[in-house]
């Protein structure tokens, strides 16, 4: 019996002259399912469980019409394309986070409106009412938007805990969207002030600029510690990095220039891990030292050892 020897190109030979109708057929077309993340991300602190939710997420336009106020389009253009990002466009990231102690479920920030956040805490294996603390950094919309599902409150067992700082400047302004989501749970809400203890390892910080009580917290348990920092810097290369830079949304803008760089100081020097609420998802990294200003370094294991 004679044997055929099967050489790599008597193969391609072969497959050449292949008749197109002998190929494999494609059975479907399978569809397009749009760009996709999970809505939830968890790790260990010590004895605590974290949980950071994606609440919603947006691209916003022209973004050096809101970061780097006081830089020219140049320098600006420089800072994207060193980052490899656009210039005409930023995307958004909403991150309310979960802290389980093991004896309170405790909630920070609440995203743009309720379906948001109820759906990302949906995703992650939680119920509305379970949530037994919501605290709130700051009164900007996309932070209570999520207290008040139309009139009825979204937390139905839960108590609220904000800046006193915060709270009072607000209600002296008459904002509407306040109005109708902070308003109508000021008497379920404790007024805190700058080292204040919510609970057990949480420690509370005045961060103010942002908005003028603006609040950060830390959170500590077993030795690990975490700071929520909310809005402090508001993009990881437009603000972050170059925390001189003016941001459109900050309403002091020396003071919150000043205050990002205590921070990151702080996280640097500390090697702190953070939640940032508008960092690039799922909002969890650490500050490190570049020349004389400051780089974001996202998560990458740290968190699940």
């Amino acid at each position: 019996m004679s044997k055929t020897h099967v050489t790599r190109r008597s193969l391609l030979v072969s497959a050449a002259a292949m008749p197109a109708a002998a190929a494999l057929p494609a059975w479907a077309e399978a569809p397009m399912l749009g760009a996709a993340t999970a809505r939830f991300n968890r790790f260990k602190l010590g004895g605590f469980e974290v949980t950071t939710l994606l609440a919603g997420t947006m691209t916003r336009r022209d973004p050096h019409s809101i970061f780097g106020l006081n830089a020219s389009d140049e320098e600006f253009a420089a800072a994207a394309q060193s980052a490899n990002i656009p210039t005409d466009a930023a995307q958004f990231f909403f991150t309310p986070t979960v802290v389980n102690t093991g004896a309170e479920l405790v909630l920070f920030d609440t995203g743009l409106n309720a379906e948001g956040i109820t759906g990302a805490l949906a995703e992650a294996g939680y119920t509305p009412d379970q949530i037994d603390v919501v605290v709130i950094t700051h009164m900007h919309g996309d932070h209570i938007g999520g207290l008040m599902d139309g009139d009825t409150p979204t937390f139905p067992n839960a108590r609220y805990v904000t800046g006193a700082v915060e709270f009072d400047a607000w209600a002296a302004q008459g904002n509407d969207t306040f109005e109708a989501k902070m308003r109508p749970l000021a008497e379920q809400t404790a007024m805190i002030e700058d080292g204040a203890n919510g609970f057990a390892g949480h420690t509370a910080m005045a961060a103010f600029g942002h908005t003028p009580g603006h609040m950060v917290h830390m959170i500590e348990s077993e030795g690990k510690s975490l700071l929520l920092a909310a809005d402090f810097a508001n993009h990881y290369v437009f603000s972050l990095a170059r925390p001189d830079w003016e941001v459109s949304f900050d309403m002091d803008k020396a003071k919150a220039a000043e205050t990002r760089k205590r921070l990151l100081d702080m996280l640097a020097t500390d090697k702190i891990p953070f939640v940032g609420y508008h960092m690039p998802w799922p909002g969890t990294g650490y500050v490190e030292r570049d020349g004389d200003g400051f780089r974001y370094q996202p998560t990458s294991y740290q968190l699940m050892l």
